[in-house]
């Protein structure tokens, strides 16, 4: 591929703060989340995930992950897709337009009492069913909607647990996790994830852009993304600019850092 040369000669040193919050500015403004790669095909029909995102909270006293997580709201608009695919109500997008009262955003102890107040009747089941994946993964897309990320890995990883080789749901388990703080625990899943599915569009994607966000890792972006494209042709035209542009915008980062670099070693 044409990425290839490049990348082989780029350095692989952390990428700078402002860079990344490009990187996720450009990954919010053309819309581009988990489940949105591969949108009108049967996988994504039945699989659409959360995308991956800090949170400003959890990453306060990491400038380039906080930067992260203002690029990635729109990640969470894929939720209600998910959620109507599993034949229940699709939960409220907190970036979708969710209001408390006032006419202003909520809160996230409101957004909780949402979440709770949606999920009760799928957790009643869960107590005679606890292992209906289903309805396991339906529960943690609600509360990640609402971004109560810890307990939608909860649910996550109860569903993974039911049905291991399901790339999907590790998907979104690592989407939570990552949000949650557990930067870690994602890259693992999604590698877990892709051991099963090597191609997969979503995982591949979502593995891009923990490694370039939370680990500062641009070389390992770059193979994800390389990965992507060469294995997934059915993407759209519209998708496929969008992981270049990305990718263009990590090695021309790469490439400055390498001869910043290169001049102080003279």
């Amino acid at each position: 591929m044409a990425f290839e040369t490049t990348t082989a000669t780029a350095a692989s040193a952390p990428l700078q703060a402002a860079k990344v919050y490009g990187v996720a500015v450009l990954c919010l403004m053309t819309g581009l989340a988990i489940g949105y790669l591969l949108e009108g095909s049967a996988s994504s029909a039945a699989r659409t995930q959360p995308g991956p995102a800090s949170t400003a909270t959890s990453n306060a006293g990491n400038p380039a992950r906080g930067a992260a997580a203002s690029g990635m709201g729109a990640a969470s608009e894929t939720i209600g897709r998910q959620g109507q695919s599993l034949g229940g109500a699709a939960p409220a997008s907190p970036h979708g337009g969710v209001m408390g009262s006032g006419g202003r955003m909520p809160t996230l102890d409101e957004m909780k009492q949402m979440a709770d107040k949606q999920a009760a009747p799928m957790l009643e089941k869960l107590k005679t069913d606890p292992g209906n994946t289903a309805l396991l993964r339906q529960v943690g897309a609600i509360y990640h909607s609402t971004h109560q990320f810890k307990q939608a890995a909860e649910y996550y990883e109860g569903a993974v647990k039911t049905d291991p080789t399901n790339v999907a749901l590790r998907t979104s388990f690592a989407a939570s996790l990552y949000r949650s703080g557990d930067v870690d625990g994602a890259i693992a899943q999604l590698n877990r994830a892709l051991s099963y599915s090597p191609n997969d569009a979503n995982a591949l994607f979502n593995l891009g852009l923990i490694r370039l966000q939370g680990k500062q890792d641009g070389k390992g972006a770059l193979r994800a993304w390389q990965q992507l494209l060469k294995t997934n042709p059915q993407m759209s035209t519209d998708r496929r600019d969008t992981v270049q542009k990305l990718m263009a915008n990590v090695m021309t980062t790469l490439a400055e850092q390498h001869a910043t670099e290169a001049g102080q070693k003279q």
